[in-house]
C-alpha cells in the first residue's frame, strides 16, 4: 500500500500532467481544484442528505466553491471555517445575502463580508458536512493535503455535540482522485458520499468516525500554530499543552 504522501504526490502529478487541474496552480500542496468541479457539485446536491439538510458545513477550498454557492441558492445555511482554523467559523445565511451577491459570498474573500462570525459554542447542530480531498477510496478513506484541519474541525464539532457518527460527510473530487486504498489512522475522518463529475458514490464505509480530539496525535507545535484549537483546549483545562 502506498503511503498517504505517496498518494498525494501521485494525484497531484496526475492532475497537473493530465491538465485536469485548475487555478490555483500548481496544485501540489493544495486541496486541488479540478475541471468538472461544478459538475461534481451538481451531482452532490442530488443526494437526499443534501436535500434534507438545513445547515451544511463546507471546507473553504477552491474546488468546493460551487458546493457553497449551490447550497446558498438552495436556501441552505453554510458554515465555513477560517482557513487553517485561525479564527472562528462564519455562517453564510442566504436570507441575509442577495442572490446577486451569492457568488462573492461563496468565495474565501467573501466570508467575512457576507458571513456572520460565530463562535464554536454558538454553532447549531450541523446536518451535512463536505470535506475537500486530495484522494479518496471506495471505503470512504480520504487524504487531504496533510495538515489535518478537516480532522480537527470534525473532532471539535463532535466533542461539542454539533455532529455525531450519523452526520453524513461527503467530498467532491475528479474521478482520477479515487484510488484503490488509503491507509487510515484513528483520527482520520471517513466520508460517506463521493461526488465526481460523472457519478455519485455511496461508499462501503468500514470505520467509525472519530469520537473527538485525540491529543496523543497532536504535537505542541501543531496546537500552538492552530489558534482555534489552542483556545478550545485552553477553555477545557488543557493549559499545560
Amino acid at each position: 500500500m502506498l503511503s498517504k504522501q505517496e498518494i498525494r504526490e501521485l494525484i497531484w502529478r496526475k492532475l497537473e500532467e493530465g491538465n485536469i487541474a485548475l487555478f490555483p496552480r500548481p496544485v501540489y500542496g493544495r486541496i486541488p481544484n479540478f475541471k468538472g468541479a461544478e459538475e461534481a457539485a451538481l451531482n452532490l446536491v442530488k443526494c437526499k442528505e443534501f436535500e434534507n439538510a438545513e445547515i451544511i458545513k463546507v471546507n473553504p477550498d477552491s474546488p468546493q466553491y460551487k458546493v457553497r454557492e449551490i447550497a446558498l441558492r438552495h436556501k441552505k445555511k453554510v458554515l465555513v471555517p477560517t482557513p487553517r482554523l485561525r479564527g472562528d467559523f462564519f455562517l453564510l445565511d442566504p436570507s441575509r445575502i442577495s442572490p446577486s451577491d451569492i457568488p462573492r459570498a461563496s468565495r474565501i474573500s467573501g466570508f467575512e463580508k457576507y458571513g456572520i462570525r460565530i463562535s464554536l459554542e454558538d454553532i447549531v447542530r450541523v446536518d451535512f458536512m463536505v470535506a475537500g480531498s486530495v484522494a479518496v477510496d471506495i471505503n470512504g478513506n480520504r487524504v487531504g493535503k496533510g495538515e489535518g484541519y478537516s480532522e480537527l474541525e470534525f473532532a471539535i464539532l463532535r466533542e461539542l455535540g454539533k455532529v455525531d457518527e450519523n452526520t453524513p460527510i461527503a467530498t467532491t473530487v475528479h474521478d482520477v482522485q479515487i484510488v484503490d486504498e488509503i491507509p487510515s489512522e484513528p483520527f482520520d475522518v471517513p466520508v460517506d458520499i463521493i461526488a465526481t463529475p460523472s457519478r455519485l458514490i455511496r461508499v462501503n464505509r468500514k470505520r467509525e468516525k472519530p469520537k473527538g480530539i485525540y491529543l496523543e496525535y497532536l504535537s505542541k507545535q501543531k496546537i500552538d500554530n492552530t489558534p482555534l484549537l489552542r483556545e478550545y483546549l485552553k477553555k477545557r483545562g488543557y493549559n499545560s499543552m
